[in-house]
């Protein structure tokens, strides 16, 4: 039945009207951050303000040699920034394309237009496929059905007559009408949850939070080091500089004549040699402190992952986004979009006249002969091929108010499909059957032949059973398998929809997840209780958005890392709460937006291959995570020798210490014992689990591997040093022979870390040391990088007690496993 109201629209005054008062579509922002707010999240970081600060000042000695470590400010910058603004573009992109243009009905005409042009009270007319923008009232209907799965999860399309309200986000599977804008803007359903969800919240990351934590720690130190080191450099060793600088002040503060002349010597004295030395030195002191490489091999680690991922049509809208599904171990699917297809499967055909052959034949007829077939009809259509070459004579549409559609054919009867219950006595025994298989969660249809037309003013008429056709979900065919993974890594999977409950647990029992089911409408209200229904249940349906929200809420009050996928405008709450929030591509623009990892090609599958990635980064990250922060533990260790020893020079007497390295030598030390290495280590294989406590695990290896290398570091020095009187060669001498001591220990440190080996990781190892012996060897490296092995005793000293170092390292390496109770293997098996 169709029913029209005789509305033509709004007139171009009521328009004009309306969008001054602000009545417009007025949508919320995508819920992401500007490109402004990503390159500032990525300039203005810790690290980056550390070594910002360090490098101005080597800068203001003039050796840009000793300032290499600045590249990294913009190396740590820009690998972040471009992945989250590639990112926004792929979503801004996705939004443009799918965005749906309404088409609105006004005096001056009927016209496609942009969402954003409607106005309250437009009429907006609907057809097949047209998506509903705005929430409104229906006026005019034929045959409409919605589907409004992306808002409520329910499968079924709803019939809509008129008065009768659509939401925003949903869109017509059937037949025809228009609706009268009733809420636009941030009014509309899907818009008042899209907003809700609209503050940009950054992802949980353990490896983020624990180096942040690390950097913070190294803050900490950096100024009691960094001001021992500042006295010890540049006024124990250079006491002229000292009195100066009190001398100027104090003719400065007190207007004292002739304080000029010691402003010039002061200037003087900051373009000296000797200060331009210290300067180096402290700053030499200072950078290895921080572990500038480890914040950019976790971004190049992540950012490899991603474009792996992006090779499976994974787009990940956050760098540490893949590290935190790694951690997962509960994961919350949405059923209909995410381990079931947008469609229906013929499961059976069972036959309740067994004198009927023609069964298959007319049910390929009925499909071939329906104009407009719904997902039902398509799924019979798919499974039983061409038609026959019948002529139709008449055809009865579905519709949901009969529950039935049908067609006549020219010699071979009159035949309907639909509801058993409408089509045949309540009492009969086959719609007893069709219950009975319906309560396994699969929809049932009743094929009949009827004595009329099934055009007739009084059709169906007396309708004959021939078979009962039994249709299921189209479950996602890899589904199954990805379901199998998770079980076997003991992630809990948790199937959460808005569906019909009976439904949702036949989906689940055919998937194999083992557990009760629930109706949501049933669940208490009480999060500690409901905290405990999940721990016990594991399939849940007719769940509303809200509820989806607080069943990740009670998880997570569990202890759980939970991960939540979905598609719909409904999932978009629970999306942006969940510790990981997984959104289907071809689902609602909100969800793509709040999520941070978004599967293009809708496949639930890639979700193991975002796991391995990010157990390959965590575990990668720990690996190298040793070797940076070992050198942040010597470097401090050194810094507070030699500051204390400037100091007991200063009280005591004595020979004050000149720090042992300028800038340039921590850089190269750090090239094959650490950066190249640990580059090459990072992007490994590595399916080990991702365990917690990440900064304590890494702290209790790299404490006593760091002691070790600073301690026979500072020992060689002090065995090379022949104090500040000394000439620059000496010094350099002195400088080399430490330089060498700190090589062979930190190589052995490296030697560790790779363990267990494999023959390309013995290989690393091997090269690394070769590397600094060809460095070592070459005239021109070594007038570069201000280093003098010639003294061959000093050399010879140096590389003992590096020897001895290594042996330290070693044995604190086992040692740490025995108090771990880690077995420890040289080989990989």
């Amino acid at each position: 039945m169709t029913t029209t109201l005789e509305s033509h629209g709004l007139t171009d005054d009521d328009v004009a009207q309306r969008v001054a008062a602000g009545q417009t579509n007025d949508i919320p922002t995508r819920a992401a951050r500007s490109v402004g707010e990503i390159v500032r999240a990525n300039v203005f970081t810790r690290i980056n303000a550390i070594l910002g600060v360090l490098f101005l000042i080597v800068l203001t000695t003039g050796s840009l040699i000793n300032g290499m470590f600045g590249l990294l400010i913009i190396a740590n910058s820009v690998i972040g920034m471009v992945q989250e603004i590639r990112a926004k573009q792929t979503l801004d992109n996705l939004a443009i394309v799918g965005q749906a243009k309404p088409t609105v009905r006004r005096r001056s005409g009927t016209t496609e237009l942009a969402p954003s042009e409607v106005v309250l009270d437009d009429i907006i007319e609907l057809g097949p496929g047209d998506q509903i923008v705005v929430d409104g009232q229906v006026i005019e209907h034929a045959n409409l059905e919605v589907d409004e799965s992306l808002l409520t999860g329910e499968a079924d399309p709803i019939a809509k007559s008129d008065g009768d309200e659509v939401m925003s986000g949903s869109f017509v599977v059937a037949g025809t009408g228009a609706y009268r804008a009733t809420r636009v803007g941030r009014e509309a359903y899907a818009a008042k949850l899209a907003e809700e969800a609209s503050k940009f919240t950054l992802v949980k990351s353990e490896l983020r939070s624990g180096i942040n934590t690390i950097l913070r720690f190294v803050t900490y130190l950096l100024v009691p080091a960094g001001l021992l080191i500042i006295y010890s450099q540049l006024f124990v060793n250079n006491p002229t500089f000292g009195a100066t600088l009190a001398e100027t002040l104090r003719d400065l503060i007190t207007l004292q004549p002739g304080w000029g002349d010691s402003a010039r010597q002061l200037r003087d004295l900051l373009v000296s040699t000797e200060f331009r030395e210290s300067v180096l030195r402290m700053v030499g002191a200072l950078v290895p402190m921080v572990p500038e490489g480890l914040v950019l091999l976790t971004s190049i680690a992540f950012a490899v992952g991603v474009i792996r991922l992006g090779r499976r049509q994974c787009l990940v809208q956050e760098l540490p986004a893949i590290e935190g599904l790694a951690r997962v171990d509960v994961v919350c699917a949405d059923k209909t979009g995410t381990l079931t297809e947008n469609g229906m499967r013929l499961s059976e055909t069972v036959g309740v006249d067994e004198g009927r052959r023609e069964v298959d034949a007319v049910l390929a007829a009925l499909a071939g002969a329906d104009p407009r077939p719904n997902a039902s009809m398509a799924a019979i259509a798919e499974a039983h091929g061409a038609p026959p070459n019948w002529e139709v004579s008449a055809v009865a549409p579905f519709k949901s108010a009969t529950k039935w559609s049908g067609a006549s054919f020219a010699g071979h009867g009159h035949w309907v499909i639909g509801a058993p219950d409408v089509l045949l006595d309540s009492e009969s025994p086959v719609v007893a059957q069709a219950e009975q298989i319906g309560a396994q969660g699969l929809r049932v249809l009743l094929l009949g032949a009827t004595d009329r037309a099934v055009d007739a003013a009084d059709a169906p008429g007396v309708v004959t059973p021939a078979a009962l056709v039994v249709l299921e979900q189209r479950v996602r065919p890899d589904a199954r398998e990805t379901l199998d993974y998770f079980a076997a890594q003991d992630v809990t999977v948790k199937v959460i929809s808005g569906d019909n409950a009976v439904s949702v647990g036949a989906v689940a029992e055919t998937l194999g997840l083992s557990g009760s089911t629930r109706d949501a409408r049933r669940l208490p209200d009480d999060p500690a209780e409901l905290a405990g229904v999940l721990e016990e249940a594991t399939t849940f349906g007719r769940v509303r958005p809200d509820q989806k929200r607080a069943m990740v809420h009670a998880l997570q009050s569990r202890g759980h890392t939970v991960a939540m996928t979905g598609d719909g405008v409904n999932d978009v709450l629970a999306l942006k709460d969940a510790d990981i929030g997984v959104a289907m591509g071809a689902g609602s623009s909100a969800a793509r937006a709040v999520a941070q990892i978004v599967l293009l090609d809708n496949k639930f599958a890639t979700l193991p291959y975002v796991v391995g990635e990010g157990r390959r980064v965590i575990g990668n990250i720990e690996r190298v995570a040793n070797l940076f922060l070992t050198k942040t533990v010597y470097s401090v260790l050194l810094a507070l020798l030699v500051g204390f020893a400037g100091l007991g020079a200063k009280l005591f007497g004595g020979h004050p210490l000149l720090y042992p390295f300028q800038p340039i030598h921590v850089t190269i030390a750090a090239w094959f014992t650490i950066g190249i290495p640990s580059f090459i280590l990072s992007l490994a294989p590595n399916n080990e689990r991702a365990r917690p406590h990440f900064v304590r695990r890494v702290m209790t290896a790299a404490l006593p591997s760091g002691l070790a290398v600073g301690a026979a570091t500072f020992a060689s020095y002090l065995v090379a040093y022949r104090g500040p009187g000394a000439s620059a060669e000496e010094q350099m001498q002195a400088s080399t022979t430490a330089f060498i001591t700190l090589l062979v220990a930190g190589v052995w440190v490296l030697a560790v870390v790779a363990r267990p080996y494999q023959w390309w990781r013995v290989l690393l190892v091997v090269v690394s040391g070769a590397a600094y012996v060809v460095i070592l060897s070459v005239p021109l490296a070594r007038t570069v990088f201000m280093l003098d092995p010639s003294n061959v005793a000093l050399t010879a000293a140096g590389l003992v007690i590096g020897l001895a170092g290594a042996a330290a390292v070693e044995a604190s390496w086992w040692i740490q496993g025995a108090v771990l109770g880690e077995r420890r293997r040289i080989w990989r098996r």
